[in-house]
Parts: structure tokens; sequence; C-alpha cells
């Protein structure tokens, strides 16, 4: 087929739904000449998720233009990276990719024997790459690794040695090699508004998530009505599935219009940004097309040798954790960590006074879900009803729903409070730009997903409460580890050395 297509035809489909690439100009004089030689790379290090088809739809592009495509599975890299991958599981994680990554090839019909498959390892342990790592080492300063290192290694309080070898595995044109074009994908935003990420639950789907833990993810995630900022859900209808099948059909009941099938994404976006397409049938019509591509992949690890390898490459650890606590049940209580919380910024859109109580109001809160939540607080005794009208606000989303007064309240408000009298209660401020239904969590603990509700008899978020206070910085705190979201820390205006509840 690539010979078929012109230099022109050929560079359309390589560049498209990029987001940037390096060296454009060169492209098409390359493509007068010969078909492009690609490759693309990816660190074992976490489980590959949903995000990874948009580079596998570049890839299915990269062969239409007759291009001649490595992918590489960089190991050595995944090690280096703060040792992301363990060495112990190194082997099996690479396995793992080599098999999911195929797996996702061919859900989208791509066909693996047009493609070269190579590990890191079986060339970059060689005689001359270790030569070529000495020479770069002679001519990179430590301020330039560790720049360069910023942008692509984790980052920790005592970085190690390997963060500043890592770049420097990308050799540059100083060692006498061609200078290569750079062809970017964009960052598809995760289902929290953040980046996917494997080491953020809250942010992604995994490739072998079962249907009804797709259905639980896509309805919690960040899908304001109107807003195509951050949106991981647009981001992927665009990135994925429109490359893919050219088209976009939106699922929905009869009385809203029946199905409509969106031939260009410029389209349903317009669509979604004018509110003519609910979130609610965006998600639902996601889930649908998501779990076509998923299939494939959930049935091929459907066997008990890729059972084990999942099971060996990405050991369950709170398997471990909760046999280490069985067994000492009876002399240490149950330790609980605040990523169990599931705390999201909210916008308030209505305050109203509740039908059968004076002290009480219900606050109606948007936290990024189809529906806004109802909240009963007394909080209007503190802060008058017209500043909290559209205020952004933190809420805690997963404790069980309680009846107050025959209404149900549906979370609720994290308020600093002052230590003396008079009494003195102001909400919480998620930081500037913060968008309904992001994830805040403690510093520290942004991985882990969070419980579904919390038990009252367990009584997990009284346990953490114990240790919330806002610090003389006026940043709400737990054991001194700040509350954050992507954009910064949340704070209070006022209440500094406050309690938190």
């Amino acid at each position: 087929m690539g010979g078929e297509l012109t230099p022109r035809e050929k560079c359309h489909l390589i560049t498209r739904n990029l987001q940037e690439v390096l060296g454009e100009d060169k492209l098409m004089p390359i493509l007068k000449e010969r078909d492009l030689k690609v490759y693309w790379g990816t660190a074992t290090t976490g489980k590959p998720h949903v995000a990874y088809f948009v580079p596998m739809s570049k890839i299915a592009d990269f062969l239409k233009a007759g291009c001649e495509v490595t992918i590489l599975f960089a190991d050595l890299h995944a090690y280096l990276d703060n040792m992301k991958a363990p060495w112990e599981l190194l082997e099996l994680r690479t396995q793992y990719y080599e098999t999911v990554i195929k797996a996702m090839l061919e859900s989208i019909g791509v066909p693996l024997d047009k493609l070269k498959f190579i590990r890191g390892t079986d060339y970059q342990l060689s005689k001359e790459y270790t030569l070529d790592v000495y020479r770069l080492s002679s001519l990179v300063t430590q301020h330039d690794a560790k720049k360069a290192g910023a942008e692509v290694v984790k980052q920790v309080e005592h970085p190690l040695l390997s963060g500043l070898l890592y770049p420097g595995l990308q050799y540059l044109p100083s060692l006498g090699y061609t200078k290569r074009l750079h062809l970017m994908n964009p960052m598809v935003p995760g289902l929290t508004g953040t980046k996917m990420s494997s080491s953020e639950e809250e942010s992604k789907i995994d490739l072998l998530d079962r249907k009804e833990d797709v259905k639980k993810k896509l309805k919690k995630a960040f899908c304001e009505p109107g807003n195509v900022e951050n949106n991981g859900i647009l981001s992927f209808i665009k990135h994925v599935l429109f490359p893919l099948k050219s088209e976009f059909v939106i699922l929905r009941d009869a009385k809203w219009g029946g199905n409509k099938t969106y031939t260009t994404y410029e389209e349903l976006e317009k669509d979604f940004a004018t509110e003519v397409v609910h979130p609610g049938d965006l998600k639902s019509s996601v889930e649908v097309a998501l779990n076509k591509l998923l299939d494939p992949v959930r049935e091929k690890f459907n066997t008990p040798e890729l059972k084990k390898l999942t099971s060996a490459a990405y050991p369950d650890l709170s398997k471990a954790k909760a046999s280490v606590k069985n067994s000492t049940k009876n002399s240490n209580p149950e330790v609980v960590v605040p990523s169990q919380l599931d705390i999201r910024v909210g916008k308030v859109i209505s305050v109203e006074k509740h039908p059968d109580a004076d002290s009480l109001y219900l606050e109606k809160i948007d936290v990024g879900e189809p529906e806004p939540r109802t909240v009963i607080s007394g909080l209007v005794q503190f802060v008058p009803k017209e500043q909290l009208q559209d205020r952004m606000v933190v809420l805690l989303c997963n404790l069980k729903p309680q009846k107050m007064r025959g209404v149900e309240s549906q979370g609720m408000l994290l308020c600093a409070s002052s230590l003396g009298e008079p009494r003195q209660v102001e909400p919480l401020d998620p930081p500037a730009g913060s968008c309904p239904g992001e994830r805040v969590y403690v510093e520290g603990y942004e991985s882990g997903q969070p419980d579904d509700e919390l038990k009252p008899k367990k009584r997990v978020f009284e346990k953490l409460q114990a240790d919330f206070r806002i610090s003389e910085d006026f940043v709400a705190q737990w054991k001194q580890k700040n509350f954050m979201t992507r954009l910064g820390n949340v704070s209070c205006k006022t209440l500094k050395g406050g309690n938190i509840s």
C-alpha cells in the first residue's frame, strides 16, 4: 500500500495527530528518495494502559505510509529510571510488555510480520555501545545531564547516579551520529484530568481491566459539560478511535435524539462544547468502543501461562501486606493510608435551605460526574451563601451516604476550623485553575486506589483526620505532608494552625 501513495500523502499519514515534529523540513526530501525508518521505544516499567493505543494507532499510520518500523522495549532504561523496574523483575516485565503490546497491535489490525521488535539489552551491553556511553560522559556536563534527566526520570529527594546515565543513553550528534527527526505523540489526559499514568491508579484504565471496572472508572472520569480542556475522554476519541475507525458513534436514547455518527472529531468537539452531546452519553459510547479494543487483549491473556506471567511481573503487594497484617492482627492495629480517601475538587453550583432543618443547607456540588452531588452542611452559619455560590471546594466523596432529615448527603466538604473561640470555619481552597473532578491527594501517596466506600466500622477517615492540620503557611496537611492536586497545594485563607474536618 505504501508504494501507491505519493510522498505528500505519506507525510500526511506520518504526521497527523502528532503534538510536534522536530526536523519536519527534512521529512519530505527523505520521502522523495525512500521510505522512512522509524523506531518507537517504551521503558518496561508500570503496566501499559489504554493511552498506549495512541502510539499503537500511529504505528498503524507508519505502516500504511510504507515506513520500516522497529519497536524498542527499553528494559535497561526502565531499571535506570529510579529502578521503576527492579532488576529481578526486568526480564518478566519485558516479556509482559512484548506480549501485551503485540496483542494491542493485533486488536487494531496491525500485521506483526511487518514490524521488528528489539530489547535495549540486545545492544546496550555491547562493547561498542559501552564505549559510546563513556565517550558521551566526557562531553556532557553534570548540569546538562541533570537538566535532561529532570524531564524524563522520576524526581526524588536523593537522586541516584542512574538518573544521570539515563538521558545519556540517547545519543547526541556530538558523537558523530546523524541528528534524527523526532515525532512527538500528544500526552493524553488521564481520567482525572491529569496525565494518564501507570503510577496513578485513578487516572488510567488498564488493558486487562474487566468490563465492570471500565464502566466504573469511566463513570468517575473528569468530563465537565462543555469543557474540552484536559478531557481524557475526548482526547482518547481524537487520538485513538477516530484514526482507527474514521468515525465515532454517540449512542443515546431516541428521546434524546437517538444515535449520531460523527465523521470528523472537530464536529464532535463542537457539539460537546455547546452541550449538544451530554458527558454521560459520551462516556457510555466510549465504553462500548473501548471494550471492543480490549476484548482481544483480555482474551489473549485469559490463559494460565499469561496469567502467571502477569502476576509474576507485577506481584500484588497488597496481598503481601495483607499477609503481614493478618499475621500480626492481634498485636497491631490495621494501618490506614491517605490514598484510601476519594478526595476531589468540586464546584458549588447551588446552595439551598434544607426543607426540614433551619440550620442545615443543601449544596449541589459538581465533582466531574454526570450529576452533581448533594452535600448537607451547616457551613452557611460561617460563610455567607453568596460566597459559596460558584466557589471551588474540596470534597470527600467515598463516605457512606447518610440521610439527614429525609435528604441523602453524598459527601463531606473539607473545611478548616479554628482552635479557639469564637469558632471559625472556612472551606479548603484547591489551587487556582483546578477543575471539578480533579483528584486531591497527600504528597507521597499519589498512587493507590481509593476505597469504593469507607466502612463506618473501620473508621478510616477518623483515624487519618486525627493528623490533619493547617500549617503555618496556610497549607492543608496530613502528618506534615501537603494535600495537593497536579496544580499545587490545597490551602485555606486565614486559619493557620487550625484543624480540618
